[in-house]
């Protein structure tokens, strides 16, 4: 085996090391029409593989779904449904230490917001 290949190894084998912590509770605010909207996040890291939940507005819990994690980016979805229909919102995001910072959006219109550890 050649440096390189073993360098790659070593490499490969550690990042997960590299991944961020987003294991545990997050809160934000989401801005509406109607103001701001108080959003709540539990998550919980296994491997690269993103699970966790929120809260809907009567305090049930949505799970999200196809959750995935690479170094500090996240990705998940969320099915909702308002009394139409199911709707789901894919979200991507980026974590650092402290915030995460999440996209989505809703009828093409971006939604951006920030967590914060709670």
């Amino acid at each position: 085996m050649n440096i390189r290949t073993l360098a790659l190894a070593l490499l490969l084998a550690a990042s997960p090391a590299f991944a961020a912590d987003v294991d545990g509770k997050w809160k934000g605010m989401i801005d509406t029409p109607n103001g701001p909207v108080e959003v709540n996040y539990t998550f919980k890291a296994e491997g690269d593989k993103l699970t966790g939940s929120t809260s809907a507005p009567d305090g049930t819990a949505i799970p999200i779904a196809d959750g995935k994690i690479a170094g500090n980016k996240v990705s998940f979805s969320l099915t909702l449904d308002f009394g139409g229909g199911p709707i789901t919102f894919n979200y991507t995001g980026e974590v650092s230490p402290t915030e995460l910072k999440l996209h989505t959006a809703f009828m093409d219109m971006p939604i951006d917001f920030t967590l914060k550890k709670a």
